[in-house]
Order: structure tokens, then C-alpha cells, then sequence
């Protein structure tokens, strides 16, 4: 999350993006299938077995544990991973023990293109790319909502950030 310190003199944040919510799904689907699977084991289990309490409590710790590594994981992966688009720079940030960061300064951006597939148009999400001059190069971003709103509204602070510092419009480089 950008914080007012973390911001530049001048420079203000536009946008704060999470990956889609699709990249959830899978582990939601997961989620069911051990609470299912712990539920039905524990309703078949005979009334009569010995320590059937016992039994039944670790049948309930381990789908918790597996629950926790399996969806408890990818769900904090997904919130702690930040997509924010600032008046001078597109910044990433990912990680859940140790963080990186990556930003790309609207300056050196070339193009900004997205691309989506049926099902992302469905759900309204797609694929963004950012070519930027210089050593880092490409930056392909999966599963962006609005990823064309996010496009159009990245082109226009590349533009807008050229115009400020006096270059030109940024509109010949797409």
C-alpha cells in the first residue's frame, strides 16, 4: 500500500489494484472439497469406534491445516500483492514473508497493451503488458481487473508525465 512517505514531492496515487478475484477460485474450490471430505469422513465414521472423539478432532485439525496452507496462503499472496499506478510511476509489490517491489517510471514506459481471453471478458479481467526502455524490459501482469480501464488510464499518465516534463505527447510510441 502506498503510504504519503513512500510518494514522491508532486506525485499522487491513481490507482491501487489487486490481482481479480478469479485468481481465487481455485483454492475456493479446494476449500470445498476438504471441508467436504472431513465433514462426510466424520459423519461416516462409526458412533461405535473407540476414542471416535479423538478421531474426530484430528479429522478437524488436519482439514484446518490443510485448509490454512491451501487457501489460507494463496489468499494472503493475493491481498498482499499491490498494482498501483501513481502520476509518475506503475508500482508492484508482492510477497508475504519477505516483499519486493518493482516500479516502473511512467517515463520510460513504451507501450502498454492487455489482452483477453473469453473468460476473462466474462469476469472482466484480462492480461496487462508494459514495455519499458531500459534493462527491465517487459512486464506482463495477469488477471488485472479492468484491465482496460487500466490500460487507458495508464496511456493517459504516460502521456500526461512526457507533456509535464516537456517531451512529447507519448502518443507516437503506440
Amino acid at each position: 500500500m502506498a503510504k504519503p512517505d513512500s510518494l514522491t514531492e508532486g506525485e499522487r496515487l491513481v490507482l491501487r489494484l489487486h490481482p481479480h478475484g478469479k485468481t481465487m477460485l481455485g483454492p475456493a474450490v479446494i476449500l470445498a472439497l476438504i471441508l467436504a471430505a472431513a465433514i462426510t469422513v466424520i459423519l461416516v465414521l462409526p458412533a461405535s469406534a473407540s476414542d471416535v472423539g479423538v478421531i474426530r478432532l484430528a479429522i478437524g485439525v488436519a482439514a484446518l491445516i490443510a485448509a490454512l496452507i491451501l487457501f489460507g496462503a494463496p489468499l494472503l499472496r493475493w491481498r498482499l500483492t499491490t498494482y498501483e499506478l501513481t502520476t509518475r510511476r506503475f508500482r508492484l509489490r508482492e510477497g508475504v514473508i519477505t516483499r519486493s517491489g518493482r516500479d516502473f517510471p511512467l517515463t520510460r514506459i513504451s507501450d502498454v497493451s492487455f489482452s483477453q481471453g473469453p473468460v476473462d471478458r466474462m469476469l472482466g479481467c484480462g492480461t496487462l503488458t508494459v514495455e519499458s526502455a531500459g534493462e527491465h524490459g517487459q512486464l506482463v501482469l495477469h488477471e488485472i481487473p479492468a484491465v482496460q480501464k487500466v490500460q487507458a488510464t495508464l496511456f493517459q499518465l504516460v502521456g500526461d508525465e512526457n507533456a509535464r516534463l516537456g517531451g512529447s505527447d507519448g502518443s507516437d510510441d503506440y
